[in-house]
């Protein structure tokens, strides 16, 4: 769930950084995508700690 999460927010944070630094539509494109693999690949590490910590 986290992974889903976490590739939702960075996908739409890096949407908003590119539109800020007046990008056009493939660059927005662009951002969303890596920054929402970054934040996906965050959220799995996420997961893993909580799954071998036992919190969840």
């Amino acid at each position: 769930m986290l992974v889903i999460i976490g590739f939702v927010v960075g996908a739409l944070w890096g949407a908003r950084v590119a539109m800020v630094r007046k990008g056009n539509r493939a660059d927005i494109a662009q951002y969303a995508a890596g920054y929402g693999i970054a934040f996906g690949i965050l959220g799995l590490f996420a997961t893993m700690v909580i799954g071998w910590t036992g919190l969840g």
